[in-house]
């Protein structure tokens, strides 16, 4: 017989009644029944139920065991009764009676328990991690997170792309968030960087000539931890292509998402590979007041600026003749709430630090509200007509200069489909975002810059750029959104150092300028490279959705907390004076406060 365990904790079946068997596990619970000592035995596997008499051996050594503790049970495995089967449980029609334990890893008491599934401070489940990780629910998810990587792999093999491992140590890049600079010993007062993404790699393996490249990438970004984003490093399927179009890159995309999704959806509906709608980025802007629209909301926000223009409804008349717009949508039986209802939303949008959310409520067709009131009857009438409006809906206005008004509006429509229930918490609808604008005006420093990734292809190329208004120029750049989180950009890349040289010319940059920090890009787009594209979706996100967890802490094995600390590992820390001179680093304290 094994020294450990000839089946492990969720093995054992009904046709396993009369062998003698051994288990290692985890002593789960505990439950004294007089003369019966009942424990669950836990591994990664499952549960299977062990009793012990009193006055065995057996009965000594458990019950004087912690939970927790980890510990081998031989004996035989015998028949539950009829009415203590637990149908829950794959091993609950048997039992196993203990016959010898050995104690193999004691417990001490614990800081958290592992049974159950109460919540406790972060600070506790992430210096006691592996123990957060013994719970149902936490091993759930890394399971699940397991699986998902496995699944995300297979299918890019099975398009035929080929996984390749990029550099972790590289060179700081002077675009994106904050790097993580890692000390050269060899060369004294330079860095490395630790790569914020394989964006530069990826595209030299493209004008390599490896045509299809993908892996699950870590990567590595100084920024402030979010609910969506873990502070430090992240993964991501990042995937490039040569020789394709837009289109062709969602029509790569798209199996693979719908596809993983569909397998882990657990019921819930997902939108079809080929059906993901594609929304150009001022169209999203406009109805759904952000470029990350969730789908899953029916409520559609419109533009009724000309209603407003010289209406004598002196604010909204104010703010359309100086440029600025009024933004409208239709909150559905909202009307059928009271007045409280309205003034709470607006109540809450100045506490968001906008100044105000207007609203017209109707009750069985009459209109009412300060909206309505200061519009006049004939004025509303035809606004209401426009807007579709019910005879039992509300309406909510957002009005200032556009970026303003269209980001309340926004907001203010996710709150409300939040407080109405319209929102279909089963299902996963996915869209494209596209047409994204190549440039945008920097009003603090007064010039022209890249509004989404400067390594893009502009549409119309060359041409685009020597002709036309940097503003109205798009680029071949896309998001793929689903439910209202971002979970990828992509782009066609620019493979033509002249066009690159006029993109960043127009973004204020020497060609020196270009040569000195993009020199390792710019240098083999010189020697030959291919049209290419391609995205990178995040795997830490969608396994948070899968999982239905709004934290991505509750997916990620061993996360940071809000303060990139990793509490159980004490990082990070300070080093020996000896590491630091081997660095030729020196440490400056900031000043403190006081």
């Amino acid at each position: 017989m094994h020294a450990y365990r000839t089946h492990n904790c969720s093995a054992l079946r009904s046709s396993d009644v009369g062998e003698t068997v051994r288990l290692s596990g985890w002593i789960h619970r505990k439950r004294d029944h007089g003369n019966l000592l009942f424990v669950d035995l836990r591994d990664h596997f499952g549960l299977t139920q062990i009793v012990s008499e009193t006055g065995s051996e057996a009965f000594k050594m458990l019950d004087g065991a912690r939970v927790e503790s980890v510990v081998t049970v031989t004996g035989k495995v015998v028949a539950r009764d009829a009415e203590t089967v637990n149908k829950n449980l794959p091993t609950g029609e048997v039992e196993l009676v203990a016959d010898t334990v050995d104690m193999q890893g004691p417990a001490e008491e614990l800081p958290m328990p592992v049974f159950g599934e109460q919540e406790y401070p972060e600070d506790i489940r992430l210096r006691y991690r592996f123990l957060d990780l013994r719970r149902e629910s936490v091993h759930a998810n890394m399971m699940l997170r397991s699986k998902v990587i496995a699944s995300l792999r297979k299918r890019m093999t099975d398009q035929g792309f080929t996984e390749f491992q990029t550099p972790i140590l590289t060179a700081s890049s002077p675009e994106g968030a904050r790097d993580y600079l890692v000390p050269s010993r060899v060369h004294p007062g330079k860095f490395y960087a630790l790569p914020q993404a394989p964006q530069m790699f990826k595209q030299m393996l493209m004008v390599a000539g490896f045509d299809r490249y993908f892996q699950i990438a870590p990567c590595f970004r100084d920024e402030d931890a979010r609910a969506d984003r873990s502070p430090g490093e992240f993964y991501q399927l990042d995937f490039e292509m040569s020789f394709v179009t837009q289109e062709d890159v969602f029509q790569t995309l798209e199996p693979v998402l719908a596809g993983v999704f569909e397998e882990f959806a657990d019921g819930r509906s997902v939108t079809p590979a080929g059906e993901f709608p594609r929304i150009p980025y001022k169209e999203s802007m406009l109805k759904y007041g952000n470029d990350k629209p969730d789908l899953r909301n029916p409520i559609i926000i419109q533009d009724v600026s000309e209603h407003f223009k010289g209406s004598g409804f002196g604010l909204f008349d104010k703010i359309t003749s100086t440029g600025g717009t009024v933004r409208a949508f239709v909150a559905p039986e909202a009307g059928k709430n009271s007045r409280k209802f309205f003034d709470a939303m607006n109540d809450w949008a100045r506490g968001e630090g906008f100044a105000g959310l207007g609203y017209i409520n109707m009750k069985e067709g009459a209109a009412g509200g300060p909206i309505a009131k200061n519009h006049g009857e004939e004025g509303t009438a035809k606004l209401l007509a426009d807007l579709g409006c019910g005879p039992d809906d509300g309406v909510f206005f957002a009005a200032g200069k556009e970026a303003e008004a269209a980001r309340l509006a926004g907001v203010a429509r996710t709150r409300t489909a939040e407080q109405l229930d319209l929102i279909d918490k089963n299902a996963f609808k996915f869209c494209w975002i596209v047409d994204y604008p190549m440039f945008e005006y920097d009003d603090e420093l007064k010039k022209m810059d890249f509004s989404h990734n400067p390594f893009s292809m502009p549409q119309g190329e060359l041409e685009a750029l020597e002709n036309q208004d940097p503003l109205d120029i798009l680029a071949w750049q896309y998001d793929i959104v689903c439910n209202g989180i971002e979970l990828s950009s992509g782009a066609i890349r620019n493979h033509r150092p002249d066009i690159m040289y006029k993109a960043f010319e127009i973004a204020g940059y020497t060609k020196e300028q270009v040569d000195t920090e993009f020199s390792g890009m710019i240098n083999a787009l010189k020697y030959g490279a291919p049209p290419h594209g391609g995205s990178a979706p995040g795997v830490d996100r969608i396994v948070m959705m899968l999982a239905n967890e709004p934290n991505i802490r509750e997916v990620v094995l061993f996360p940071m907390n809000q303060k990139a600390e990793d509490l159980m590992m004490n990082a990070p820390s300070p080093v020996a004076m000896k590491q630091l001179r081997e660095l030729h680093i020196r440490v400056v304290e900031p000043p403190k406060e006081g």
